[in-house]
């Protein structure tokens, strides 16, 4: 006969594992337990079963088989699915993790395991001092970036060891809330806005004593870059296929680390994900835009991105002799003196970057008269027998089109040809010395891209173009407050390429000490001689000698952000209903759809004519509708199709930010549109 009591019991045995140090403390633990128990309960009988007086309030269940947290500690174990062969793991939330910056540095810190990436993110943000962490995100070096990288530590005898900066005693990580004062708009500044050097108060940031010091240094301020020899054994992307790969391993921002397989002390890459870098400003960005322009050093350097010869230079220019040097010499001097107020406050009016590209006037300008350019311009059509017919029109730009005739005295009538400009790409093909000055148009027609060039005469005449151009893809017109800046922000980056050589430069290269091959991408370094680019580069450095060390970093931003490649992260795709596969360039505010083989963008649509996008996924299909019941769909080769979703959402998150002084971020409103529903 069985007792009453027994034929009522549920309780069933549930074997736990604790990860704990304590030696000679058993780490699997069997408790008696009922469906009807609480996680909580669970939580609680586990450690009064332990018997150790230690701080467990860090501590939660990992489910091994299901790959998942039990957060909800109010639920029940039947809620929650648990059953006697579950396999529950008693773990710290906080592990230590390893992230690579942009700058190349590592730094060793705390993170929430458990928590979103997404939150992740802007904890590590705040133990670094980089605000807007909605622009970065953790990235997981696919194994194609690393076989180069493989067999050459094969043949090396020494081990390699890396320089580790450990901040595991940041406020952030060990538990702390984080001071809101850096946040706060209305502060001291914590940054010199014109050296980029850390202000005396920002050191009690980090830690005390030295450290503190090293931690500002190595965030905020540049260093002798790597040589050629180290730079040869990086990887670097030689087609649109490897450049895809470059973008495979970005973490789910809607999972927790442990969820995506990350393990403690694994090393993962902290990057710019987004490139809309939303109000840049000196007094409080020296570690942002220190890691920006180290982002974008190294894309060019490793030709993640192209770019012409001339503009290498300029980079060059801006790396070998400002950057390097300046950051060399602000590291020898005392950096807590502070400059003449009046100094930083015409600094900041000068420095300061918006994602309008630049200070808004204060002009009110009549908007009901909306600007138009007309000018003689040359327009050059390709021919298929690879002969081009160049002519010259009158061209008239008026709202986001542009219309030509065979003369002026013929602009009243019809025009030969009206071209809207409004979702086509708009490349820049410049050469300042040989006073080439062309805008290269794809404009979308129903079967691609159709090409046109325009030929301007000058300088001056090339920005008003080419602004005017850059604003009407994105259906903006002259009278937008952004047209000015734009066309200064061309003007300047003219300026820099438009330099004159130096006599002294050129005939004495060797008085100088300098490796030319650290500045410029191994392309250049095999074109050229030593001496040659030493003489090139100081000839580039003619136009840049007169800046700050934080406004030379940002014009360096400014250069990247001209490129025509700027900020498209590629993926391999196959289209529905194509028998072959293309690339898909996702950028702030369009998908362009490339050609694999031969690098031409076949077609451009605008994030601001899309109506709605999903997923669908069982088959991992993204499919987006856009207006004029224009539709596309395709899956993902060379990623998971979420990665794309996630990149769409993202942008459109980010362009509803403004600049409101408690800087809050909608959690809530960022993993409706980037999460979907798997």
């Amino acid at each position: 006969m069985v007792s009453s009591n027994e034929y009522g019991s549920h309780t069933w045995d549930l074997l736990l594992t604790v990860d704990h140090q304590h030696e000679g403390v058993e780490k699997e633990i069997p408790l008696q337990v009922t469906g009807d128990l609480h996680v909580g309960g669970l939580m609680l009988k586990l450690v009064e079963q332990i018997k150790i007086a230690q701080d467990w309030s860090d501590y939660a269940f990992w489910w091994e088989q299901k790959k998942c947290w039990l957060l909800k500690t109010h639920w029940t174990l039947d809620k929650c699915g648990v059953q006697a062969d579950a396999k529950l793991i008693f773990t710290t939330q906080h592990k230590m993790l390893r992230l690579r910056l942009p700058n190349m540095k590592t730094v060793r810190l705390k993170v929430s395991f458990s928590s979103m990436v997404f939150k992740a993110v802007s904890d590590i943000c705040k133990m670094l001092n980089i605000r807007r962490p909605e622009e970065l995100s953790l990235l997981k070096q696919s194994e194609g970036t690393l076989k180069k990288k493989k067999k050459k530590d094969k043949n090396s005898k020494e081990p390699v060891t890396e320089d580790v900066l450990n901040l595991c005693n940041s406020p952030v990580s060990s538990g702390l809330p984080a001071n809101p004062g850096l946040y706060s708009k209305t502060m001291t500044p914590i940054y010199d806005p014109v050296s980029g050097s850390p202000a005396s108060s920002t050191k009690t940031w980090f830690s005390d004593g030295s450290t503190a010091e090293q931690s500002c240094s190595i965030l905020a301020l540049s260093h002798p870059t790597c040589s050629p020899e180290m730079l040869a054994e990086m990887y670097q992307p030689r087609t649109l296929a490897d450049k895809a790969k470059l973008n495979a391993g970005w973490l789910d921002s809607s999972r927790s680390l442990m969820e995506q397989d990350v393990q403690e002390e694994d090393q993962l890459l902290l990057r710019f994900k987004y490139y809309t870098f939303f109000d840049l400003n000196p007094k409080y960005d020296a570690v942002r835009i220190n890691q920006i322009y180290e982002q974008a050093r190294w894309a060019i350097l490793l030709e993640e991105i192209d770019c012409t010869e001339e503009e290498m230079l300029i980079f060059a220019a801006l790396q070998a002799y400002h950057v390097s040097k300046l950051s060399l010499s602000s590291e020898t001097q005392d950096s807590t003196c502070e400059s003449e107020v009046d100094e930083v406050e015409a600094a900041l009016s000068n420095l300061e970057v918006t994602l309008e590209g630049g200070n808004k006037s204060n002009i009110l300008e009549d908007i009901t008269d909306i600007p138009k350019l007309a000018d003689n311009l040359k327009l050059v059509r390709p021919k298929k027998l690879a002969l081009k017919a160049i002519k010259t029109y009158w061209f008239v730009f008026r709202d986001t089109s542009i219309s030509y005739f065979k003369n002026k005295e013929s602009a009243q009538g019809e025009p030969v040809e009206k071209l809207n400009l409004k979702g086509c790409e708009v490349v820049p093909d410049v050469n300042v010395a040989a006073k080439k000055f062309g805008i290269k148009l794809l404009i979308p027609v129903a079967d691609g891209m159709n090409e046109v060039y325009l030929r301007c005469d000058n300088e001056d005449q090339y920005a008003r173009w080419m602004a005017a151009c850059v604003l009407a893809s994105k259906g903006r017109t002259m009278a937008d407050s952004s047209y000015q800046p734009e066309v200064q922000k061309i003007l300047s980056f003219l300026q820099m390429k438009n330099w004159t050589m130096c006599s002294q430069a050129a005939s004495e290269p060797e008085n100088v000490d300098m490796k030319p091959e650290c500045f410029v991408s191994p392309r250049y370094t095999k074109k050229f001689k030593s001496k040659q680019l030493t003489a090139r580069i100081l000839e580039a450095h003619q136009n840049v000698s007169q800046m700050s060390l934080v406004e030379a970093k940002l014009r360096f931003i400014q250069a990247w952000q001209s490129l025509p490649e700027f900020g498209l992260s590629y993926y391999i795709v196959r289209f529905k209903g194509s028998k072959k596969d293309d690339v898909l360039g996702v950028s702030y505010n369009r998908l362009i759809r490339i050609d694999m083989a031969t690098g031409d963008p076949i077609t451009t649509w605008r994030f601001s004519n899309m109506k709605q996008w999903n997923v669908n996924w069982e088959i991992r299909q993204v499919a987006i509708e856009f207006d004029q019941n224009v539709s596309i769909a395709f899956t993902c080769l060379s990623a998971d199709c979420k990665i794309i979703h996630e990149y769409i959402g993202g942008y459109i998150f980010l362009s509803t930010r403004s600049k409101d002084h408690n800087e809050t971020l909608d959690e809530e409103l960022f993993h409706k549109l980037t999460g979907g529903q798997e």
